[in-house]
């Protein structure tokens, strides 16, 4: 059997990104490939330098997947569920031990504002 080159694993992620989105809607492929996929993606970039060389191409494809209207109303759902969640939660005890720390939220934030600028800017840059 053939060894599978890193970039398959988003390829095979944004395919079946496209048969979500006709089986179970935008909301659904959204938050598969955006909120999970690439997310988990950008996090091991932030460490993994393989992982960093193919992160353009894979926000590239993100961006051929949804529309920029797609894009910028589902970021701002995740932001109003964010913020929702959060109003929710303040006032109770959290256990950090379960939890992520508030530095590890912070910095999952950061990448998270830094993937919505790339998959909402006019165009991609190149260097």
């Amino acid at each position: 059997m053939a060894e599978r080159r890193f970039q398959d694993v988003w390829v095979d992620q944004c395919t079946a990104t496209r048969r979500i989105r006709d089986d179970h809607g935008v909301k659904s492929a959204f938050d598969y490939l955006v909120g999970e996929k690439l997310m988990t993606f950008a996090d091991a970039a932030a460490t993994r330098p393989e992982f960093a060389r193919e992160l353009p191409r894979f926000v590239a494809e993100v961006r051929r997947i949804f529309s920029p209207e797609e894009i910028e109303d589902h970021f701002a759902r995740i932001e109003r569920e964010d913020r929702a969640a959060t109003e929710a939660a303040s006032g109770e005890e959290i256990d950090w031990d379960t939890f992520d720390t508030p530095e590890m939220v912070g910095a999952r934030r950061a990448r998270f504002l830094a993937l919505k600028e790339l998959l909402t800017a006019a165009q991609l840059g190149t260097s």
